[in-house]
């Protein structure tokens, strides 16, 4: 009878560690789709902003607007309907699991709030400067972005008074190597104009991500990270719509009446608005998968895998505008690829030991 305990005690312990083993490779799946999907946001973005008034607006210009305008402006605008597009996509998605009565209450707790500030440190600040940074210089400005977990780790130290250990350490000088790298391509002769700019406001949105990671942990680990989304996306792309892209109209364009026909004719140009709503969807399921992955596999691993982004940014770029859409300029240059590899491991070094995935973990 002993025996016959024994035996299904053993087989209840191995299927529960199987059924973890397979929980823990969804979530890695998970998390590595949300890196994907990353790269074919800043794609389809950028296609986006190619077509219909956009292709006005940047290519001939018949609109007659000044360089200000063209760089910071139209990237505040460009952001703000992405954003406004994955809002949408995260409400309907919020409104199907009935979670849209959630979504209102939790505007005004503290853990809903903290998500609010997150947002707008993200959006307006981090989400533009992407957008600039890539019209400016292309997808070589991705890698860059992706120092956002180490810029986080470093913001975590000096305001929350994290532990930096060893590794992270270590970690963070592969990223900071890694970036060196890449932005050694934007400096000298043979540099494409506007790109070391580029590469300066790619790091302003690295910084701005870095931040809001510090800031939105504390939000995500209260609410539901579904809602989280929900309050992430449509606080980034109100806050962009309703201040940031009439501030740059004030002090860029002609003032408020300016930026809201421009804002008018980017939401009514339909061969733009079919790719921003793909971008949209693309952004919102990166946000979505990198949470569900975090919660399944862990917010370091989840991290890691996410960051991969790195590399599937400039390949995505250069398959969808660079190969499909045979557009030139968006084949990188070898030490570019080597690099964002490097900093996939540099990000998974910052959140854990890479020799714990070889580990074998014992039955119990």
């Amino acid at each position: 009878m002993e025996a016959v305990s024994n035996k299904a005690n053993l087989e209840a312990n191995i299927a529960k560690q199987k059924l973890s083993s397979n929980f823990l490779k969804k979530g890695i799946f998970i998390a590595l789709f949300s890196g994907l999907m990353y790269g074919f946001y800043s794609a389809f973005l950028t296609l986006g902003m190619t077509k219909g008034i956009w292709g006005d607006w940047y290519g001939d210009n018949t609109a007659g607007l000044s360089a200000l305008v063209i760089t910071f402006l139209l990237g505040a605008l460009g952001s703000a309907v992405n954003d406004i597009c994955s809002a949408i996509w995260a409400i309907i998605y919020a409104a199907v699991k009935g979670k849209l009565g959630d979504f209102f209450r939790c505007l005004n707790t503290t853990p809903g709030r903290v998500m609010i500030l997150a947002a707008l440190i993200g959006g307006p600040i981090s989400s533009t400067a992407y957008v600039v940074a890539l019209k400016m210089a292309g997808s070589i400005v991705i890698p860059i972005t992706a120092l956002c977990p180490a810029i986080g780790a470093i913001l975590a130290r000096i305001l929350f008074k994290q532990k930096l250990n060893k590794r992270m350490i270590i970690g963070i000088g592969i990223c900071i190597l890694s970036s060196v790298m890449i932005g050694s391509t934007g400096v000298g002769a043979d540099a494409p104009e506007g790109m070391l700019i580029g590469l300066c406001i790619a790091f302003i949105a690295a910084l701005g991500w870095g931040f809001e990671g510090c800031v939105a942990g504390y939000g995500t680990a209260m609410i539901d990270s579904e809602i989280g989304i929900t309050i992430r996306q449509t606080t980034s792309g109100l806050s962009n719509l309703i201040i940031l892209v009439p501030l740059f109209g004030i002090i860029f364009g002609d003032g408020i009446k300016f930026s809201t026909d421009l804002v008018a004719q980017a939401f009514t140009s339909g061969p733009a608005m079919f790719w921003f709503a793909l971008s949209g969807l693309c952004a919102f399921l990166s946000y979505m998968c990198w949470y569900n992955g975090n919660s399944m596999c862990g917010a370091a691993l989840g991290m890691a895998c996410n960051g991969t982004f790195s590399f599937w940014g400039p390949f995505c770029c250069w398959i969808v505008l660079g190969v499909i859409a045979g557009m030139d300029g968006w084949a990188l240059p070898p030490i570019v690829w080597f690099a964002a590899l490097l900093m996939m491991f540099g990000i998974l070094v910052i959140a854990m030991n890479p020799m714990e995935l070889f580990k074998k973990k014992e039955v119990a």
